[in-house]
């Protein structure tokens, strides 16, 4: 399964969050622990959506960068 996920700057580090699967999200130190916990969040996630028998979303959101005069 490939999923989006957004990842922001913080103040004392990174966040992450998957527009595809509200309410997933992690944090960390650094964006490549970020990354990894948000990896395990989406695991996690998906497991306890196919536990307690809901619809796992299809993804649908893509990203893409555009370029205007600054």
């Amino acid at each position: 399964m490939k999923v989006l996920i957004v990842v922001e700057k913080a103040r004392t580090g990174y966040s992450a969050y998957s527009p595809d699967l509200p309410g997933c999200a992690a944090t960390g130190p650094t964006r490549q622990r970020t990354v990894a916990r948000m990896r395990a969040a989406i695991r996690f996630h998906v497991e306890g959506l196919r536990a307690t028998g809901q619809r796992i979303p299809r993804p649908t959101s893509s990203s893409t960068y555009v370029v205007v005069p600054a």
